[in-house]
């Protein structure tokens, strides 16, 4: 192996760490999102009623216009929508960054080493995964509620309630 691809291998080994804590949280929020998410499901089910984020930004800035309600909206699913496109592609990072010792495993005969490094690597794929796909399923019912929410504001902006 020549210096620069040395130097490319360990730059990748040192990904490996930060990558699958990162996961490891994106797994985290999204158990948290979904938990969120079922909370107001029950809310709106039992109560017939829900928590209503933009009437309450529009009620903190009462001059804020319709545009700033809808970046509101938008800074309201952003982590969703950060965590379910982010989380396949740092899955993908986390499965391929131990395929290389698994490699080297494979050519040496050492059973066990290809056996700890592809464990790594399907566990990290199979949490990012989950991961976005929990994320993603939290974002289209949040964003189709936030959207049918501005949808009231804005219609009562000819009355008023909201400028802009």
């Amino acid at each position: 192996m020549n210096a620069l691809e040395a130097f490319l291998y360990e730059i990748s080994k040192f990904f490996l760490m930060p990558v699958l804590v990162v996961l490891c949280a994106m797994f985290l929020f999204a158990l948290f999102a979904l938990g969120t998410l079922l909370f107001d499901l029950a809310l709106r089910k039992l109560r017939g009623h829900a928590r209503q984020p933009l009437r309450q930004y529009r009620q903190r800035h009462p001059q804020a216009n319709a545009e700033a309600v809808e970046l509101h909206l938008l800074k309201l699913l952003e982590p969703l929508r950060i965590t379910s496109r982010v989380a396949p592609m740092l899955g993908l990072v986390a499965t391929m960054i131990p395929m290389g010792p698994a490699l080297v495993a494979v050519s040496a005969g050492n059973a066990q080493g290809i056996a700890q490094n592809l464990v790594v690597a399907f566990a990290a794929v199979i949490v990012a995964l989950m991961a976005a796909a929990i994320t993603y399923t939290v974002l289209s019912v949040r964003r189709r509620w936030l959207l049918a929410e501005l949808n009231q504001l804005l219609h009562g902006a000819t009355a008023g309630v909201v400028h802009g």
